[in-house]
């Protein structure tokens, strides 16, 4: 890739010593296959931990209640960022905020379950579909 079309802030930050930074974070298995695991601005750190919210994710998506899901970081005094989900349950399902907590901290390390949770009617997304979570905000 040579560069964003008429971006040049862009391609700076994205082009460095000749190598693309895309941003996602990834892992490696002791076969040597790569894994990516989420993209390096949506990971939380809770406490010192780092929760990818992808992982929560696809917890959240296990449980049959849920239709749409998002996890992201939200300020936190104490521990720097809480985990939050913002949960779409499906029509006609029965599910509220402690059973989706309660489904997943069964599931995940102790570090890593939302401790909010808050159902929508709906999450905001692109024209494609894609959830727009740097538009999720926690109401206080």
């Amino acid at each position: 890739m040579k560069g964003y079309l008429n971006q040049p802030e862009a391609t700076a930050a994205a082009l460095k010593g000749g190598w693309l930074h895309t941003g996602d974070m990834a892992r490696q298995d002791e076969d040597g296959y790569i894994y990516i695991v989420d993209r390096k601005k949506e990971l939380i750190i809770r406490g010192g931990y780092n929760v990818y919210p992808r992982e929560i994710e696809e917890v959240l998506y296990k449980h049959p209640a849920v239709l749409e899901a998002a996890v992201v970081g939200v300020p936190s005094e104490d521990l720097g960022e809480e985990v939050a989900a913002f949960v779409v349950v499906r029509p006609g399902v029965a599910a509220d905020e402690n059973d989706i907590r309660s489904f997943v901290r069964e599931r995940v390390a102790p570090y890593k379950y939302p401790r909010i949770v808050r159902l929508m009617e709906e999450l905001p997304k692109t024209h494609t579909g894609k959830i727009l979570k740097r538009r999720i905000k926690l109401d206080t």
